[in-house]
């Protein structure tokens, strides 16, 4: 396994132009996966101790940190990111902070899930970024308040231990811990700024929420579809389309490149479990002069195995929500929708129900967890 790129010390003072010009960043081997700490799917930061600079709700902005060189307000300069003040010592004779003195802040998960890896991002933050982070993790069940998650009897994992980073720097983690978490608590030593935060990973849903559910969309992050691959990313990564609402605009989709050839563009979702697919909607909302022409709906059961077509090729409409009633349930673990030539749409929604096997199964894999 090739190691993780890992960053440390300053970078330098901002001169002008691009402020991304010497950013450092690299491939890392996790972010394909969800987000689970995107806000579309609920997720947020409940607490933190200190946001002094900059408010602790920029951490999970969706999109990159800006820079503003001539921003300023009463308190010093305008940062986006999590930004708290300087720490100092108990006095003039020991001014400086203690080992032991850090900043935290308290990340609810937008979905639970099995954490693959983490982005602590401090784009920007040349000289005032932290000298080191820690992230544990918990799982709570309901809606705790920052006081529950902070009470003496929460068990906490560390997902990484104390690490030097580097300023300006999407500073990345390999996570390996193998369990469901709800909320993580972020710490930096002992202060400074962060950009942005990315939770990368996959959905664990709660098996009772869904049994309670009996009919909900199979294929949905939220409640533990998948992205498995897809033919093009060229404009817009393939697990926008199920994601949570509406697209709000073109980008919110998956599009592919324009073909030259004479095939066609695909993505292959793998469903929460085995399930029996009643209805589909293919929603091609703000895609006008680029919606996919044609699309079919494959199913099949199991990892491998032969495809068999629930929706013939079937003509879509431009910035239309279409919905198909499918003529008896469709039985299968994975989907496969192909456009035609080329093209894209906004979601894909399949609704229907667990079978009693995939319930089993899902119910074993949440114990499994720790759920």
């Amino acid at each position: 396994m090739t190691a993780t790129p890992h960053f440390t010390g300053d970078a330098s003072p901002y001169g002008g132009g691009d402020p991304y010009a010497d950013y450092r960043t690299a491939d890392f081997p996790f972010t394909h996966l969800v987000d689970l700490a995107d806000r579309r799917l609920g997720a947020g930061v409940i607490a933190a101790n200190d946001e002094f600079f900059a408010e602790r709700e920029n951490l999970l902005k969706p999109e990159p940190a800006e820079f503003d060189p001539e921003r300023f307000g009463h308190k010093g300069k305008i940062m986006d990111g999590w930004e708290t003040r300087r720490r100092r010592g108990t006095g003039a004779a020991e001014p400086h902070p203690t080992d032991e003195d850090h900043d935290w802040a308290l990340v609810r998960l937008g979905a639970p899930g099995i954490v693959r890896g983490l982005v602590v991002d401090t784009a920007h933050f040349r000289g005032n970024y932290p000298q080191s982070v820690s992230v544990e993790a918990t799982s709570v069940p309901g809606s705790p308040s920052p006081e529950d998650l902070l009470a003496p009897d929460v068990k906490w994992t560390t997902l990484v231990p104390r690490t030097a980073v580097g300023g300006h720097a999407a500073n990345g983690f390999t996570v390996d811990a193998g369990q469901r978490f709800t909320h993580l608590r972020v710490n930096q030593h002992p202060d400074g700024g962060i950009a942005r935060l990315r939770v990368h990973g996959e959905v664990a849903p709660d098996p009772a929420w869904l049994s309670a559910l009996g009919t909900f969309d199979l294929v949905a992050l939220e409640n533990g579809g998948q992205v498995e691959d897809a033919s093009d990313r060229f404009y817009s990564p393939a697990t926008n389309t199920i994601a949570p609402g509406r697209s709000r605009k073109m980008d919110d989709g998956w599009e592919t490149r324009r073909r030259r050839d004479k095939g066609n563009d695909w993505i292959r979702y793998r469903l929460a479990a085995q399930s029996e697919i009643r209805a589909v909607e293919i929603d091609t909302a703000y895609l006008k002069g680029n919606a996919a022409g044609w699309a079919t709906l494959s199913v099949r059961d199991g990892s491998g195995g032969d495809w068999t077509e629930i929706l013939p090729r079937t003509r879509l409409q431009p910035d239309t929500n279409h919905r198909f009633v499918l003529p008896e349930p469709a039985l299968g673990t994975h989907v496969r929708i192909d456009i035609f030539p080329d093209g894209g749409i906004s979601r894909l929604r399949l609704f229907g129900s667990l079978t009693a096997l995939g319930a089993d199964k899902l119910a074993a894999r949440h114990e499994e967890l720790g759920g």
